[in-house]
């Protein structure tokens, strides 16, 4: 991994990467009274290269960021023609962009242990039929009907602004 301090001429020490990390896993929250308050914002790359921002409801797990959406979505169709893009999100004392690469995964172990994840979070997912997609008794209507395709993005670099004395603002690529 190679850590750049963003905030070295400031005097602000490079943030630690495994606490950030520790706060992803955890699903911490912006604030201690923010129960499922936070916010994931993903950013993809429209046909014309303009950014394309949405909330979605991603989960972190096992080093990656992973999100849902449906076939005929604008995300859906921006990441398989160009699969560049990044998640922003708030967690305790610290804001994180993470950039890489969205990867349809349809293997069925494996969208089962994240379907399950987001049960376990308080969306109520489940595989589909198939066991490449995943269903849900309710999901965001832009969404389009189910089954939805689960993504995964392996983060490629990171960048952090720690909002906790001293501060930090640190770069990291992987």
């Amino acid at each position: 991994m190679e850590i750049v301090n963003l905030g070295e001429a400031d005097g602000l020490p490079p943030v630690d990467w495994a606490a950030v990390v520790a706060k992803l896993d955890a699903g911490s929250t912006p604030r201690p009274d923010a129960v499922n308050a936070r916010t994931t914002w993903l950013c993809t790359v429209n046909e014309d290269g303009s950014p394309h921002v949405t909330a979605v409801g991603a989960v972190w797990v096992d080093g990656a960021f992973w999100f849902q959406t449906g076939a005929g979505t604008r995300k859906a169709s921006n990441v398989a023609r160009d699969p560049r893009c990044s998640v922003a999100v708030s967690i305790r004392d610290a804001d994180v962009v993470i950039e890489g690469a969205a990867v349809r995964v349809t293997e069925p172990g494996a969208v089962a242990r994240i379907a399950r994840a987001w049960a376990d979070n308080g969306w109520p997912a489940e595989p589909d039929e198939s066991g490449s997609g995943i269903t849900a008794p309710f999901n965001a209507p832009s969404q389009g009907p189910p089954p939805w395709n689960v993504y995964r993005i392996e983060p490629r670099s990171a960048t952090v602004v720690s909002s906790t004395e001293p501060g930090g603002l640190t770069r990291f690529r992987f």
